[in-house]
């Protein structure tokens, strides 16, 4: 759109005329088919943060619906994707007179392919002095925040935007199926489009590694990376033993360390941490390992279609990935840090997820089954009774009813979202 305003500014007469129509029906045309997508449950946080901060920085993975969402909520800005090389040179051989053809802002997508920028960003900022100038995404997150932390602090607000939430998936028309959402995981494209989950996940996968590992890690070996990534994707919900991972896949410790903190930065995989609190018991401390995407994960593990799921050995660890990031996604879309972990000790008493929040500390145990059995809530009368903060209990499971029991409320994964609302106290947005 930068080449539109040249034009506009450098042509008369009837051609000008002709190209600004053109433009004009081209802009309605677009925003008319973003008013029908689905609306992302993280807008009003983007909207209010635009108003409050010169910029707002939107990351998190790729086709997780980032530049859709900014042009969407902000039409009238001008939008700019920093992969196009034309616009990637420009910016950086000649940064002023790039950020003066923008005029009063614009969206810059894929804003860590050109970091020195954001230094004059920063000065633009502290010119102009008003807020509401310029939206940002990125989907390399550890490079994008050192960037960021460096050149913006204080200037920018930062949100985490991932694949669709589960509400955002069915009203897509997606099917509620516990084993079709395992399958078909998250991702908007896939849904959207209505997309064979198999072929577009398998696409998704081979670009990623072709075009982001070869630049963020500088890994050679890519036959050994996909072997590693597919191991992972084995370990879901499972201790991320760097030593196991490197053995299985053939490389070193340090090297497994590596691959898996490209997978971190590129929004692939992340570790939910282990709590930790002065209680007298030994407490692990290796975090546990999960996918960002369910749909992703079962892809890598060999799955082809839904109708595998419902005897896989993997099921539950699948299940368990899902409602994890399922809570994370409702911290993010919310403008909220992660608040989340998992507790272990050495004598094997285990909680699956810790919620915590102002008010105390909500344990959530996850079971893929969908018949609701008296032992699963052993471990939560013993989790209450080992850290005396938690006031809340839950039970997501399989099913498809919600029970309200003595040592726990039973929900499906339907109800999580309306559960949180609850535990955190606030009304459903």
């Amino acid at each position: 759109m930068l080449g539109r305003r040249r034009l506009r500014a450098g042509s008369n007469g009837p051609q000008a005329a002709i190209v600004q129509i053109a433009s004009s029906i081209c802009n309605i045309t677009i925003r008319a088919l973003w008013c029908i997508m689905i609306e992302r449950e993280i807008t009003p946080c983007l909207v209010g943060l635009f108003k409050q901060y010169p910029f707002v920085t939107v990351t998190g993975p790729r086709q997780s619906g980032k530049t859709t969402l900014c042009r969407a909520t902000f039409p009238h800005l001008d939008y700019v994707n920093l992969e196009a090389p034309d616009q990637r040179e420009f910016a950086e051989s000649d940064p002023r007179g790039f950020l003066a053809r923008l005029g009063d802002g614009a969206i810059l997508d894929e804003i860590q392919r050109v970091p020195d920028l954001l230094s004059y960003l920063q000065v633009l900022a502290d010119d102009v002095e008003r807020n509401s100038l310029f939206v940002l995404t990125g989907s390399e997150q550890f490079r994008l925040s050192d960037a960021i932390g460096q050149s913006l602090a204080g200037r920018t607000a930062l949100l985490r935007l991932l694949p669709f939430s589960l509400a955002e998936r069915q009203r897509t028309g997606a099917s509620n199926s516990v084993d079709d959402i395992l399958y078909s995981g998250f991702y908007p494209r896939i849904h959207d489009r209505k997309l064979e989950p198999r072929q577009a996940l398998g696409d998704y996968f081979e670009t990623y590694v072709e075009r982001d590992v070869r630049r963020i890690g500088e890994i050679r070996n890519l036959a050994n990376f996909r072997r590693f990534v597919r191991l992972c994707a084995g370990r879901v919900g499972q201790m991320a033993n760097l030593s196991s991972l490197g053995a299985d896949a053939g490389v070193s410790h340090t090297t497994a360390g590596h691959w898996l903190a490209v997978l971190e930065a590129s929004y692939v995989v992340f570790r939910l941490p282990p709590f930790h609190a002065n209680v007298r018991k030994r407490l692990v401390k290796t975090p546990k390992l999960y996918f960002y995407d369910v749909g992703l994960a079962s892809h890598l593990i060999g799955i082809e279609h839904a109708g595998q799921l419902g005897t896989h050995p993997l099921r539950g660890p699948l299940f368990e990935n899902a409602v994890v990031v399922e809570v994370l996604k409702h911290r993010f879309n919310r403008s909220r840090r992660s608040n989340l972990s998992f507790f272990r000790d050495s004598r094997g008493l285990e909680c699956d997820l810790l919620h915590e929040n102002s008010d105390g500390m909500g344990a959530i145990e996850i079971k893929s089954g969908a018949t609701v059995a008296s032992d699963w809530f052993d471990p939560l009368d013993r989790i209450a009774k080992t850290l005396p903060g938690i006031t809340t209990r839950a039970i997501v499971y399989g099913g498809a009813d919600r029970q309200s029991r003595r040592s726990a409320d039973v929900v499906p994964l339907a109800g999580l979202a309306e559960m949180l609302e609850r535990f955190e106290g606030r009304e459903k947005t």
